[in-house]
């Protein structure tokens, strides 16, 4: 149970829409079925390679990245929106990092 404890402590940087979020859970549902993606959490179970790195874990040898993105913005001194732009995150699911 430490593993589930210790990715609950250390929550995600996750600030993507609803889009972001099912894009993620229908591609784990592709490679690991209903099962998995029911249990996946955008706060906790899917993070990018420095995440995991960070949290003392390793991706798993041939595992694929899970394609995302966020969107950016960029604001003038007074709040307005002046640039948006898109970013490409690469994630990894739990299943697919093991402890160092």
């Amino acid at each position: 149970m430490q593993h589930i404890k210790e990715l609950l402590e250390h929550p995600t940087n996750f600030s993507g829409s609803d889009t972001t979020r099912d894009l993620v859970r229908e591609e784990i549902e592709r490679r690991w079925g209903p099962t998995e993606a029911k249990r996946y959490d955008p706060y906790s179970n899917a993070r990018s390679f420095l995440q995991w790195v960070k949290l003392g874990y390793k991706i798993r040898k041939n595992e694929r990245a899970i394609r995302s993105f966020t969107l950016i913005e960029t604001k003038d001194e007074n709040g307005k929106i002046i640039k948006r732009y898109k970013r490409n995150i690469l994630l990894f699911y739990v299943k697919q990092v093991e402890k160092v």
